[in-house]
């Protein structure tokens, strides 16, 4: 009896190891908290891209869709996340700092992200100075947006409570404000949203220090072997035609490496 018990523990600890060593990873994926993106489109956009990390790593890869930046945050300092795509960067910048993530590459095309001050044609502001002790409307208090917002009217006006502030859910609201004298000025990042403010007349006051967005991030648990295998896979993507294949259901053009001491210089640029 004795004999049994041993060959079925041996049995089961084996099974438990097989188990532990295939267990799936987490690819935690935020698209922002301030466009209107479903969780089914998002797992569906990084499917193929998990397949490929899975066949990499010898480990299935699972996507999580997050788009709270309170569970985000949760996860990622639980290091629940083995990969993350996070759109803001203040929330991967903090993830770097605080919990031990590695910065592995950022998205193609925004690189050099940037809220844009939107007036109306005829307003008689100049500059940044003049909105001091003014309103401005601006997207999520907690979106990357917001974020630069703040520490570019912090260095314009020495310091980032001079003007008063009224946050909207997403970032086509910021022209509604605007153009209702809401606010006189309202910022905003989005590209679509900027593009059709000034094609109808809209002027953009003035721009915020670009900072690169959608970072992929991963948890220490990763060694710095399988963080490099996960850079070169994402950052050649881009030049092949099955890797292009991919990328278009991300609708991104690429991911290309950044310096993770450069980011977190951005963290500090912005107040973190």
């Amino acid at each position: 009896m004795k004999t049994k018990l041993k060959h079925w523990g041996a049995v089961v600890m084996l099974a438990l190891g097989a188990s532990s060593s295939s267990h799936a990873l987490v690819f935690a994926v935020n698209e922002g908290v301030t466009y209107r993106v479903t969780n089914d489109e998002i797992a569906a956009k990084y499917a193929a891209i998990a397949a490929d990390l899975g066949k990499l790593l010898k480990q299935p890869v699972t996507i999580e869709p997050v788009g709270s930046y309170p569970v985000l945050r949760k996860g990622l300092a639980a290091k629940s996340y083995d990969l993350a795509m996070v759109h803001p960067a203040h929330v991967s910048i903090q993830a770097i700092k605080g919990s031990g993530y590695h910065l592995v590459a950022i998205t193609k095309g925004y690189e050099a992200y940037s809220a844009n001050f939107l007036v109306k044609p005829d307003s008689p502001f100049k500059s940044l100075a003049d909105l001091k002790d003014k309103k401005i409307s601006a997207p999520d208090e907690d979106s990357i947006t917001s974020w630069m917002v703040r520490a570019t009217l912090r260095d314009a006006l020495g310091g980032a409570d001079k003007v008063s502030y009224i946050y909207t859910r997403y970032q086509d609201a910021v022209p509604f404000m605007v153009d209702n004298n809401f606010t006189p000025s309202g910022a905003t990042a989005a590209g679509s949203v900027i593009k059709g403010w000034e094609a109808k007349g809209g002027r953009v006051l003035a721009k915020s220090r670009p900072v690169p967005i959608k970072h992929i991030i991963a948890a220490p648990s990763l060694t710095a072997e399988q963080v490099q295998k996960v850079r070169d896979y994402l950052v050649t993507l881009d030049t092949t035609d099955e890797g292009k294949k991919k990328l278009e259901t991300t609708k991104y053009k690429g991911f290309a490496p950044y310096g993770e001491a450069e980011m977190l210089a951005i963290g500090t640029w912005l107040g973190l």
